[in-house]
């Protein structure tokens, strides 16, 4: 039984670990994303044609992030990656105002997907230094983000050239993470008590 607890809040503190897909139209600013979160600094970027994948250590918790391609021909290969997804990150080029419809179909074509059905939604309202960007009240609206009633969502203005608003995406990540985890450790705990309790019963009645 000790062993079992300790193996128990091992797992609690230790280093965790999430798997997050970030996806949105073409030309969003996803890959600028990652390599600002990754390495700190602007990388010249080029369309993405497949995924890019990487690493990212924030606050005890190592994200795997895969940054997967937005043109629409490449857009039907999302679902290959939805499998063991815990968040997913939606980018919106905020100044795009012609094709946020557009984002806005492809977004909710995804959450319908059963392979994403408990992944937390960040979405990165991004270009924010932009003097024509939607902020993201609006952005919100044109989405349909409150629609979503069943789903952990949140909005974060970002800009990925300067690093703005990104890791206020990521502490909100964090805290989803933990309250899962939180959430999880209160069932099992509750459960293995009274596992325990009904074991010491039998054992009682076994006995005497």
């Amino acid at each position: 039984m000790g062993l079992t607890f300790t193996k128990l809040f091992s797992r609690l503190f230790a280093k965790k670990e999430m798997r997050i897909l970030m996806v949105g139209l073409d030309a969003a600013g996803k890959t600028t994303i990652l390599y600002k979160l990754k390495l700190g600094e602007i990388v010249t970027t080029i369309p993405t044609i497949g995924f890019n994948v990487e690493t990212v250590e924030y606050k005890n918790i190592s994200f795997t992030v895969w940054d997967v391609g937005g043109q629409d021909k490449i857009r039907p290969l999302w679902r290959h990656y939805f499998q063991n997804t815990q968040g997913l990150i939606f980018v919106v080029d905020s100044n795009d105002r012609d094709r946020v419809v557009e984002a806005r179909d492809e977004l909710h074509r995804m959450l319908n997907e059963d392979e994403l059905r408990d992944a937390v939604l960040l979405v990165f309202a991004n270009k924010q230094d932009l003097p024509n960007a939607m902020n993201a009240a609006e952005i919100t609206d044109k989405l349909g983000l409150h629609s979503l009633r069943q789903r952990h969502w949140y909005i974060q203005s970002t800009c990925a050239t300067s690093g703005e608003g990104l890791y206020e995406g990521l502490d909100w990540l964090s805290n989803n993470i933990a309250n899962k985890a939180s959430t999880y450790m209160c069932i099992y705990s509750y459960c293995f008590t009274k596992f325990l309790i009904i074991c010491f019963s039998l054992i009682v009645h076994l006995c005497f």
